[in-house]
């Protein structure tokens, strides 16, 4: 199934053809058939003689409506180019054509409509001009068709070279992962919301659970429908309307891209190859606004160029895209830019969700080098390493990519800390950069050991909050490295495993004189004995001792204060501070300390005056 999509000035004849080759009026609102002017997308579809349907997508002409025009081009195979042989190549004839170009669609079909009002002489020039203006387009070469909407006449013609041009073009590919940038959301009666749009990249089915992004709506496909007919599976590659139940269609809007729940991310910023348009009478500037326009979508932007300080009419350069709002964009897909009156350029988007960079970093470029023209394995590895570390879902969004993935899996030149390597929240690194985590967590862990040789390792959060990592990830990096029998968890602190605290004779000395005194007076022992800190907490990661607030107790003793406020609450239900200081027969403040710690670690729970078991 392919996807035709027209373009070409206003007036020119576009919607009239369509209506000819397919007997479908394209004009959906009352405004454009009593105006006669195209101002919002249409659609259609017809089948070719060889017997395949094809679906239309009829734009606007008119220089006002180039946005709506972009919110329809993006997902066609085949451009329908409409030029008029009494007018010739126009304003918006060069601008349809500069985008069909950014947009990297590589087949079409120009038709020379209005043929039947110029004369042999008249239609060799239209021919010419038309030919000239295709000349370094992605058109170039392409078939030009004499034709007449009201006479009739070449139409055949048109359908026998859009067929021709379609055997040369590749068909929609099924990555396994569904997303329909949506250009219209309305209500129908009988049904409720609908959503339309060019289905890609995988196929839909009745009953599937969906979600609407940027919004995150969620939703079921409730039915299915192409060229007018209800179906239970949408392939991609051809125009599709999506019945859903569980939202408004006040929720949904052009732009938003419908896809699997989880499958998709969204994206503030974009590294691009940016293509000035040829026909400019001015270079494209470093932070220029623009609107950027990616499928349906259109958002604001700002536009920083990364490696020139300005791009001269038809020439190359890298930029950065930060937008205003969040889009549904990914590496691969095409984009263009405007500013209010003209468009600027455009090309390939090689990379999402992107940090700053520093302009004329040759790092940066390199790696967007890698990201638009290496290998797919180097194209992986360079996108795990830029958001390293990067998460399956948002580097390895489609099957193939997957595929690499795995691949590089194998061969160990990506490492993932999960055992699920594959899920979508999986935490993936380069090999190099998990050697660097690991060099990072060691030198951390050693330090921390040398200045303090005692404690058992290093409070978790404040290597977490060294190594700046998100908890998730932390935690995941801490499970592989035990795993790897390189760190050991001790309570709340971490450690190298090889490390094992010792005490120096004098502070084993002064240890046994301080576990001693706790004994002498296991339920109301000294707090003016401690020893210094670190004596201290290697005492407490040994499990000497536990410390309750400001009062320690040596471990045994804990353990039966423990064991008997647990007996008597099995026995009685509750317990009081006076009670628990009149069965140990200490004071108050070795009470309340005991019992506070046995709330802290969930063993009991304070209600109002006493404690019950949890």
């Amino acid at each position: 199934m392919y996807v035709i999509g027209t373009a070409g000035h206003v007036d020119h004849g576009k919607s009239a053809l369509v209506h000819a080759l397919t007997g479908i009026d394209p004009d959906r609102w009352q405004e454009e058939k009593d105006r006669g002017l195209t101002i919002d997308l249409g659609f259609a579809w017809l089948r070719l003689p060889g017997g395949d349907e094809v679906s239309i997508v009829d734009v606007p002409g008119h220089e006002r409506f180039i946005k709506n025009m972009l919110a329809g081009v993006g997902g066609i195979d085949l451009a329908l180019l409409v030029i008029a042989a009494d007018e010739g190549v126009m304003p918006q004839t060069r601008e349809h054509l500069a985008i069909i170009d950014l947009l990297g669609i590589a087949h079409g079909v120009v038709a020379l409509t209005k043929c039947d009002l110029v004369d042999r002489d008249g239609l060799e020039l239209a021919r010419d001009d038309a030919a000239e203006a295709l000349r370094g387009t992605t058109l170039e070469g392409a078939p030009i068709v004499p034709c007449s909407a009201v006479a009739r006449t070449g139409l055949d013609d048109i359908l026998a070279a859009v067929e021709a041009e379609l055997v040369k073009t590749e068909r929609k590919r099924d990555a396994g992962r569904p997303r329909l940038p949506i250009d219209r959301a309305f209500t129908m009666a009988g049904f409720g919301t609908v959503v339309t749009g060019t289905l890609v990249d995988g196929s839909l089915r009745v009953g599937d659970e969906v979600e609407a992004l940027p919004a995150g709506r969620r939703a079921r496909v409730r039915g299915l429908q192409t060229h007018g007919q209800q179906v239970d599976v949408a392939p991609p590659g051809r125009r599709t309307a999506v019945n859903l139940s569980g939202v408004a269609p006040a929720d949904l809007h052009r732009g938003m891209v419908l896809a699997r729940p989880g499958a998709l991310q969204t994206t503030k910023s974009a590294d691009v190859r940016l293509r000035a348009v040829p026909y400019l009478t001015r270079p494209v500037r470093h932070n220029l606004t623009v609107t950027f326009h990616s499928g349906a979508a259109e958002v604001e932007g700002r536009l920083l160029l990364l490696d020139a300080t300005e791009i001269p009419p038809g020439e190359e350069a890298w930029a950065q895209v930060r937008l205003a709002a969040p889009v549904c964009a990914l590496k691969g897909d095409h984009f263009v830019v405007r500013d209010p009156n003209d468009t600027l350029g455009g090309g390939l988007i090689v990379d999402t969700d992107a940090p700053r960079h520093r302009r004329f970093d040759a790092g940066a470029i390199a790696r967007l080098e890698t990201l638009a023209r290496g290998s797919p394995e180097e194209r992986l590895l360079s996108a795990i390493a830029l958001a390293e570390p990067a998460t399956a879902g948002s580097v390895a969004g489609d099957d193939e990519t997957r595929a690499t993935l795995g691949q590089l899996l194998e061969a160990g030149d990506v490492v993932a800390l999960s055992e699920d390597a594959l899920a979508n929240n999986s935490a993936l690194y380069t090999r190099t950069g998990f050697d660097a985590a690991i060099e990072a967590v060691r030198g951390a862990l050693t330090a921390y050991h040398a200045a303090t040789p005692l404690r058992p390792g290093m409070p978790r959060e404040e290597l977490r909050g060294r190594l700046q990592l998100e908890p998730k990830t932390f935690d995941a990096l801490m499970a592989r490295l035990v795993r790897d029998v390189l760190v050991a968890e001790r309570g709340s602190a971490v450690g190298l495993a090889s490390h094992s605290p010792a005490l120096t004779p004098p502070q084993e000395a002064t240890a046994a004189a301080f576990l001693e005194a706790l004994r002498e007076t296991p339920f109301s022992p000294p707090t003016d004995r401690a020893p210094d800190g670190d004596v201290l907490a290697y005492l407490e990661g040994a499990g000497e001792v536990v410390r309750a607030g400001s009062v320690i107790f040596a471990a045994e003793a804990y353990g039966e204060l423990a064991e008997r406020v647990q007996a008597h609450l099995k026995e009685q239900e509750t317990i009081t501070l006076a009670q628990a200081r009149d069965m140990f027969g200490t004071s108050r403040k070795y009470a309340q300390a005991l019992l506070e710690h046995l709330d802290a670690k969930h063993i009991t729970r304070r209600v109002g005056d006493v404690r019950v078991l949890r």
